[in-house]
Formats: C-alpha cells, structure tokens, sequence
C-alpha cells in the first residue's frame, strides 16, 4: 500500500467514525432543562457554596431538577429568591438571612483563663482546655470567621466577633468555620429577638465564667405567651416558627441578653403601661326642695 492509499484510507475511516459520533451525540444527547440557565442567571455568581453545593450552577441544577428551596443564595437575597421562584412558579421569603454572634463575653464581661501564645486561629485554640477565656462556650475572637467571609462583614472587636448588618449577606461561611458554633444565620429578621449567648453552664458557673451569660433561669419561657422560647441544654432559644416578635422575653429577662441585634436599636421595647381609667363622674346632686315645700 502507498502513501496516497494509506492517506485516503485514514480519511475514510475518519469520516465515518465523524459520522457515527455525531448521529450517537444527536441520538443519545440529554437535553438540559432551559430552566437551569435562567436560574443561574438570578444568582449573584459569588460561588460562595452558602447554599451547601460546589457553585452556583450545581445550586441552578438542583433547583430544577431536585426542586430544592429557592432561597438559599444569600448573596442574591430576597430579590434572587423571589426571581428564581417565579422561574420555578412558586414563592420566596422575602426575609433576609443575616450572621449573627450569640456570644458578648469581650474583656470587660468575661476575662481571659490564660495567656495564649500558639497558633493564632480559633480553631487551634480551642484546643487547648476549650479556648483561652474563662467561658469555654465563648467567641474565641482570633478570626478565623474574618478570614473566611467574601464580603468584610465580619471582624474582631475587643475579642469578640461583630457583624457588619449591612454588609452580611447571609452566606453562612462564618457560621461553618466557627468551632465554638456561637454564629447563627437569623431567617427570623429584624423583628426577631436573639438569646446573645452560648454558654450551657449552671446558672452560677455561667456568672462566674461571663457577667453577661445565660442563666437559665426560665423567666422568659414563663413569660412567652406564644410557647416560642425555651431553655435547652442551659441556655434559652427562640422557635422562630412560634415567635411573634413582641419582645415580652427581653422585657422580662434579668440578664438583659436578649437582644434585637438586626434593629438599628437592639434593646427591646419598653413594656406598654396600662392606659389609667377615666376619673368617675361626680354623682349629681339632688335638687334642693323649696322651703315652702319643706314647710308643707
């Protein structure tokens, strides 16, 4: 066989495995629902992996093909949410996820057991006797939430990790790295109250460890009229699915550590005094009779 035979043999053989892979890709190709690309497109394209998948394309896909909740891209928000929904022909919260540290043991509250001088992460210190402060459920305060957040919503102030409201996306990422697990991610919103503290203590070990933990003393649990706050495992959480908002468990807290931490003030409101009742009538008088008529 020559040059030119072998040549014209190899470009046959070629086109008709072409061929045969095109007719395969027509036959056999999956076609991709059009609804994923429009999914995607809502997202904020941050691939922060908040919602629990690789990015946002996995996140796309497992809307549509697994009929996964629409409002887990916290970048996006309730904005992203309500797009996706409507792609999807449902409906979104319109509440915004926000971080928010359960803990406010920084030096004035809740002191230091001993001089740490290792690795500086929370992760590492909190391997040694639970972390350096005397409260061992506290913020451990070296960072490393700061290090993982994508939007500089997060930073150490006086030991203690403080949210940036207005930067906080809600991703989450915060929350993951914590290893103290004192950073919740609040759906319930700014109406909402937060039990600021973490630590799981009996009431006197709790004061000893941080002047402004938990007692579990259960006044707010008796208070609630809605059954939405409860003491578990020695520090009181709100059931945002109960809770109304009314703020009659921070009203009646001793400790003064449930908060309103999304309001631009966090305290709670001031207990609504009785309206006083009007003042009676005076009885009216009876008419005096004339004197001639008293005579008779």
């Amino acid at each position: 066989m020559n040059i030119a035979s072998a040549v014209i043999l190899c470009t046959i053989v070629g086109a008709v495995g072409a061929i045969i892979l095109v007719a395969a890709a027509k036959f056999m190709a999956v076609e991709e629902d059009p609804r994923i690309e429009e999914v995607a497109a809502c997202l904020a394209g941050a691939n922060c992996g908040g919602c629990g998948y690789a990015g946002c394309s996995d996140y796309a896909k497992a809307v549509v093909m697994d009929g996964v909740a629409c409002d887990k891209c916290a970048p996006g928000g309730p904005k992203a949410a309500a797009a996706i929904a409507k792609i999807m022909g449902g409906e979104a919260s319109a509440v915004e996820k926000k971080a928010v540290v359960q803990c406010q043991g920084n030096s004035e509250h809740c002191k230091p057991a001993y001089d740490y001088t290792g690795i500086q992460t929370c992760a590492a210190a909190a391997n040694l006797y639970g972390g350096p402060k005397t409260c061992t459920f506290a913020c451990i305060g070296l960072g490393d939430c700061t290090k993982v957040c994508k939007f500089d919503a997060i930073h150490i102030v006086d030991g203690v990790a403080k949210v940036d409201k207005d930067k906080c996306t809600g991703c989450g990422a915060c929350a993951n790295i914590c290893p103290k697990h004192v950073i919740m991610i609040d759906a319930g919103g700014p109406r909402k109250p937060v039990v600021m503290c973490s630590n799981q203590d009996k009431g006197p070990v709790a004061m000893k460890a941080c002047t402004t933990s938990c007692i579990a003393c259960g006044m707010c649990e008796r208070t609630c009229k809605f059954d939405a706050i409860h003491v578990v495992d020695g520090v009181a959480r709100v059931d945002y699915d109960k809770c109304k908002g009314c703020g009659m468990c921070a009203q009646k807290c001793p400790k003064k550590i449930i908060l309103f931490p999304l309001k631009d003030n966090p305290y709670p409101p001031e207990p609504k005094k009785p309206a006083a009742a009007p003042a009676a009538a005076p009885a009216p008088k009876a008419e005096e009779k004339p004197a001639a008529e008293k005579a008779e």
